[in-house]
């Protein structure tokens, strides 16, 4: 059985996985970022890869595929930038291979790798459009068009970027319906929010109500720019609260003209959760994609 490492890198943790070349997830481990300096966080990073390695020979494992926040440079192997990680420039893949030796390192930006691994577990076709969207500290979606990824100039999928109409004014959707957004309008911590609603508080259902409705905004531009065969939501904020989705599909519903409606019926809540981007990172080490 191939086998090969996935690792997710983030702001607050790191997470890393032996992934067999089905997409299963054999080993898993998970360790603190220290975003304090460059070379701390590549420390953590090497410590995750040494933790999920025990047991394993590295000599069994394929490559090592790197899911990094913000903006990468794939063919170099290069952290370019990234607003939660002092990794400007950091050249992530030429450093594994320095640290743990010249098998193949495969990176890509964390959402693009949780994208992929979406696109596999929903058995993804070659010739229909594809689109996952994550809703979470932020908002963000990746497409893959017919068996590639859509990447415009190299910023595609910026959903959370997107003006919505608000009661107030315009905001762009990641302001109002991630989490942060969602705490700072309601005062509480985000989780309290869902609490509330889920117990009949009339306060929580009117942010709930707005909150959708802003999502349901966002997502009818997907909706009609791309006319998507399939959606597949991850993310704390809704993989968290599932009941979510069916609020944003009524008021999607709503912008929607019939020939658009296709969508609804395919549009679900991702079944892999937080280990899409350990899972996405390991099967792209398998993929000439």
């Amino acid at each position: 059985m191939k086998k090969s490492i996935g690792i997710d890198i983030g702001g607050t943790k790191i997470a890393a996985g032996i992934i067999s070349e089905s997409g299963e997830l054999l080993h898993r481990t998970e360790v603190k970022s220290d975003t304090s300096d460059r070379e701390n966080m590549f420390t953590q990073v090497v410590t995750a890869v040494e933790q999920v390695l025990e047991g394993t020979q590295f000599s069994e494992i394929e490559g090592i595929g790197v899911g990094v926040p913000g903006k990468v440079d794939r063919e170099k192997g290069i952290a370019i930038f990234q607003n939660n990680l002092p990794w400007q420039q950091f050249p992530i893949a030429s450093r594994l291979q320095e640290q743990f030796g010249t098998k193949p390192i495969t990176i890509d930006n964390d959402v693009y790798m949780a994208t992929f691994a979406e696109w596999k577990a929903s058995h993804g076709k070659t010739n229909e459009t594809f689109v996952y969207v994550t809703i979470s500290t932020g908002i963000s979606c990746s497409i893959i068009h017919n068996g590639s990824f859509f990447r415009g100039a190299g910023f595609a999928g910026e959903l959370g970027l997107i003006p919505v109409l608000s009661k107030e004014d315009n905001e762009r959707l990641e302001k109002i319906a991630a989490g942060p957004g969602i705490q700072k309008i309601a005062g509480i911590p985000t989780k309290d929010v869902f609490n509330g609603y889920l117990n009949g508080s009339q306060e929580f259902q009117s942010i709930i109500d707005e909150l959708t409705g802003h999502l349901a905004q966002g997502l009818y531009s997907i909706s009609s720019l791309l006319d998507p065969h399939k959606m597949v939501f991850g993310g704390s904020v809704i993989v968290n609260n599932p009941f979510l989705l069916e609020l944003i599909k009524e008021k999607l519903k709503i912008y929607q003209i019939p020939e658009q409606q296709h969508l609804l019926e395919q549009m679900s809540i991702s079944t892999l959760a937080k280990n899409n981007g350990v899972v996405g990172a390991g099967l792209r080490v398998f993929e000439k994609f």
